[in-house]
């Protein structure tokens, strides 16, 4: 029987982007054509490839052969097609991000609109959202995290991007009831206003040493940023956010900072990228424009971290909370 290489593709893209709806929509397919061109192998080698439920999908043994022959074969192809178009066409087609609501708005807009200001044939897709991704699952070429549990190593580049300042601060009103705290112990009495995996907050002191406060009644928890930024202005606890998201109000006289001697975790962003042989071009170049970007927002004061290494497989690094 004639080998239908495009069915052993279509099944590589699925074991890949773990199920058939995520693969669909990354090759903008039909489920349906995905699912027949599985069936149509299946026969042809007469083995069962995937064992299909209605929560996950897992490879049999044949599948795992199959896989772990042809995957990197058909990758290595897709990747030089690519590379050849790229050449030919220069910087275009889609370019699909997600990333957290508070990096996005305040970090990508100005890199998204340099992007688009220097390759006219480039469209971006930006997905802001408020928990971690795995860019494969929902077809992404770029996502960005702070990541609080390990990926898969063999489907993802984990690169450390950024490590941006966090400090805290409350409303001029809620300062003056509470009396300005001159320690983390004080500041434990006031109001918190929490993200979503906040727990404890950890504090390096003056001197050099380490204190921590445990977060056991938040007033409010909400993985927005800008939920919380809008609470505390309004007096209703003490928020702990990256320095930029509170310029204006510190500017407005809405918002003042706490605790100046003690400074916090800071917030540490990750890249998170489909593990490739070649990264594609229209993604270096945006890594790149970020990494232009930050060096040149003073106000920021955004460190850039990881840069020097090309690909970082295997274990996420430390685990990063709001």
């Amino acid at each position: 029987m004639t080998s239908n290489w495009d069915d052993y593709d279509l099944f590589c893209h699925v074991v890949e982007h773990g199920n058939f709806s995520a693969a669909a929509r990354a090759l903008d397919r039909p489920k349906s054509s995905l699912s027949a061109a599985v069936i149509r192998l299946e026969t042809s080698l007469q083995a069962r490839l995937l064992e299909r439920t209605t929560r996950r999908l897992r490879m049999t043994e044949a599948g795992e052969a199959l896989f772990h022959g042809m995957g990197p074969l058909f990758a290595a192809l897709r990747e030089a097609h690519l590379a050849v178009l790229e050449q030919r066409q220069g910087v275009s087609g889609t370019l699909r991000i997600a990333a957290p609501y508070e990096f996005g708005a305040e970090h990508l807009a100005p890199v998204v609109c340099a992007m688009m200001e220097r390759y006219r044939q480039l469209r971006i897709e930006l997905d802001v959202h408020h928990a971690s991704l795995n860019p494969l699952e929902q077809g992404h070429d770029l996502a960005f995290a702070m990541l609080e549990s390990a990926l898969p190593a063999s489907t993802i580049v984990v690169r450390r991007v950024m490590s941006l300042e966090r400090k805290l601060y409350a409303a001029p009103a809620l300062i003056k009831a509470h009396r300005s705290p001159a320690t983390p112990r004080q500041l434990a009495k006031m109001p918190m206003l929490a993200g979503l995996s906040d727990t404890e907050w950890r504090f390096r002191g003056p001197d050099g040493g380490t204190e921590s406060i445990t977060l056991q009644s938040p007033r409010l928890v909400s993985g927005n940023a800008d939920v919380r930024l809008q609470a505390a202005i309004a007096g209703h606890g003490v928020l702990r956010v990256a320095e930029p998201f509170a310029t204006p109000a510190i500017g407005a006289g809405l918002l003042q900072r706490l605790l100046p001697d003690y400074s916090c975790d800071p917030l540490r962003v990750y890249a998170l990228l489909p593990a490739k042989r070649l990264m594609p071009e229209k993604v270096r170049l945006f890594l790149e424009t970020l990494e232009q970007q930050v060096r040149q927002d003073v106000t920021g004061r955004g460190s850039l971290m990881g840069w020097t290494s090309r690909r970082l497989i295997g274990a996420a690094p430390e685990a990063a909370t709001r």
